[in-house]
């Protein structure tokens, strides 16, 4: 229903938010930045009324995505995924994303880049896994290769491997290439490359003795 504002107060719980009143009663709470050009007794149509709720619950959702965002940088996919389970309408969704996408703060190419870059630096893993990992996220096949240019196989399956040989050097040296090729094939490596990384690994091993 319609009414005249006759109350704005911040929230004791969340001091970003604002509580409308109208005709003396709480009618709804708003986002601070989206209640600052409110004043009292304004008096506010239901279409107005329906345009703020609309409104504010665009900003909470944006603000979640932000959060969201803090921990790690996400795909496209992972945040419409992440709005969907928290039951944000379609419109704002894709309102939520082009705000984002305007700001930097959404861009599968650099996403791409980060996952494999983090990846190389922290967990190797082959460019089958990663292909696996970045689907998964939603990442275009084009985006990938792109991505997937700068990832030297054997590179990677050689610093892969290292804490793995370590832990098998006094096995056999079967059992060690066998157990090591087996171990690089988990993480996406192809055999070949694996097999290569196995020997070398073996070789250097043997001869620290």
């Amino acid at each position: 229903m319609p009414g005249t504002i006759t109350a704005l107060k911040a929230q004791k719980k969340n001091q970003d938010r604002v509580s409308v009143y109208l005709d003396g009663r709480f009618a709804f709470g708003l986002p601070a930045i989206v209640a600052v050009g409110l004043k009292q007794k304004q008096i506010l149509s239901d279409a107005e009324i329906e345009a703020l709720k609309e409104r504010g619950a665009g900003e909470t959702a944006y603000n979640r995505v932000l959060n969201y965002l803090s921990y790690r940088p996400r795909s496209r996919a992972e945040v419409v995924t992440y709005l969907q389970k928290r039951d944000v309408p379609a419109s704002q969704i894709e309102t939520v994303l082009a705000r984002l996408e305007r700001a930097g703060l959404l861009d599968d190419r650099a996403f791409a880049q980060f996952w494999v870059e983090n990846r190389e630096r922290f967990r190797p893993r082959g460019r089958r896994a990663l292909r696996y990992e970045l689907r998964n996220k939603g990442i275009s096949d084009r985006l990938i290769d792109e991505a997937l240019t700068s990832v030297d196989g054997a590179e990677s399956a050689y610093r892969a491997a290292e804490k793995k040989a370590r832990q098998l050097r006094h096995q056999d040296e079967l059992t060690f290439r066998r157990k090591l090729i087996a171990y690089l094939a988990r993480r996406g490596f192809d055999y070949d490359v694996a097999r290569e990384v196995a020997e070398r690994r073996w070789i250097e091993l043997a001869a620290d003795g």
